[in-house]
């Protein structure tokens, strides 16, 4: 006779589905991912990849470690301020903290004094007003890339917009803001060439059939040599003859001069230059969420804030709660990344370096985020060997160094100060294997 077969053993479904654990998970995970957990590990029995006693505790070490986003938090270590593949800009305590708040119930749209319906965003707005004086009036909607198709629908479908050809970008992952605009029914006139446009470029193009002039800040590449460019005062002074609309998409989002980024326009002066609407991400320069930010004359602005598409591209209360509390609270991670003291950075990195026994070179950081390109930021990295990178990448927590010239670089710049210690515990495992 030969004995019962062992995966007659395996618990059943309605067995799992009661254990203490399991009831406790249902607090963060849905019925329908807690019961396939369930079949996933009956199937490990049935295919004898555990044993059936072992059934009960891959369930719940299948629970305990699974979490309701699959996003995983990241410690930056590779020196790159605004990492596009790790979502661009950290939000501040204050940001996180409004977030938490927005995420229940909120007086989005509602006055609570009245109890009737308001206006969408009304503080961010002030808020924005408040931190970019130049401006009569703003707009806020959910990207970079809508806020530039808004503005050019409704200012300019089935028209002509004048741009320099030295200004038609390509940004992250192949999109380019010509194609972005002609989808709108907008179409371009090209000036100049690629390296030198003259106002006179501008002029000449001018005609019956153009609806707006548009500069854009090469915010992701620099042209140098034999280049000029038209000051957008100079654009000023040819819209106001020909009574057109002057459009400045400045991209990063610095809301004032930074002398760490001299090159890099801001929202304030696109603004006393005379643009009559100025374009920008929330969550690059300016440190907070995505968003796409609309600043400028108040007739221009409240002409794109009613057309119809603004509603299609409106953003949701988590940006405005976000992009508000980055404006009114203190420095932002990004701030703090930028302007980094180079001599507590080395401090820092020599301390990690004599804790894992590493060198310690020279490192330059950088803006990132399609920001101030060829910018360094100078700083310091500890130097490990290339084939730690990837299991920092994978390590508890993860860890994203820089991987150049045959090494692991671990520069600390956009790491919180207080999280030096998981870095070091990180370090120290992925040595530990590679030994």
């Amino acid at each position: 006779m030969t004995g019962a077969d062992p995966r007659s053993q395996i618990p059943s479904t309605d067995q799992l589905l009661a254990l203490p654990e399991v009831h406790a998970a249902r607090a963060r995970l849905s019925e329908h991912v807690i019961r396939s957990a369930i079949t996933r590990a009956q199937e490990r029995a049935r295919l004898t990849e555990i044993a059936p006693e072992d059934v009960r505790d891959a369930v719940i070490a299948t629970l305990a470690g699974r979490r309701a986003t699959s996003l995983t938090p990241v410690l930056n270590a590779t020196g790159v301020v605004i990492h596009t593949n790790l979502g661009r800009a950290p939000l501040s305590v204050a940001a996180r903290e409004a977030l938490l708040d927005a995420s229940g119930y909120v007086d989005v749209e509602l006055d609570l004094i009245t109890g009737q319906r308001s206006k969408r965003g009304v503080a961010t707005r002030e808020a924005l007003l408040a931190a970019c004086p130049a401006a009569e009036d703003a707009l806020v909607v959910n990207n970079g890339a809508a806020a530039l198709v808004l503005a050019t629908t409704a200012l300019a479908r089935d028209r002509e917009i004048i741009v320099s050809r030295g200004e038609l970008v390509e940004i992250g992952a192949g999109f380019r803001l010509p194609d972005l605009m002609e989808s709108t029914g907008t179409r371009l006139r090209e000036v100049g060439t690629t390296n030198r446009t003259h106002v006179a470029d501008y002029a000449d193009a001018v005609g019956p059939h153009i609806a707006a002039l548009l500069k854009v800040h090469p915010s992701n590449f620099r042209v140098t040599g034999f280049t000029s460019d038209v000051p957008l005062r100079d654009l000023r002074a040819l819209a106001d003859e020909h009574d057109l609309p002057l459009i400045m998409d400045v991209g990063s989002g610095l809301l004032a001069p930074d002398p760490t980024l001299p090159e890099e326009p801001s929202l304030s002066e696109a603004l006393e230059a005379g643009a009559d609407v100025v374009i920008a991400s929330g969550d690059k320069l300016l440190g907070g969420t995505q968003a796409g930010i609309l600043l400028g004359r108040a007739r221009v602005i409240q002409r794109l804030a009613t057309h119809p598409l603004a509603r299609a591209v409106r953003a949701d209360k988590l940006t405005l709660a976000a992009l508000e509390a980055t404006l009114v609270s203190g420095e932002t991670p990004v701030q703090r990344a930028l302007h980094a003291d180079p001599e507590q950075l080395r401090a820092r990195a020599e301390k990690l370096g004599d804790d894992l026994a590493m060198p310690v070179v020279p490192h330059d950081g950088r803006v990132g985020g399609g920001g101030a390109p060829g910018v360094p930021l100078s700083g310091w990295a500890v130097r490990l060997p290339e084939q730690a990178a990837r299991l920092l990448r994978l390590g508890q927590p993860a860890v994203l160094p820089r991987v150049h010239d045959g090494a692991c670089l671990i520069d600390l710049r956009c790491i919180p100060e207080a999280d030096d210690e998981r870095v070091v515990a990180a370090a120290r495992v992925a040595l530990g294997a590679l030994d």
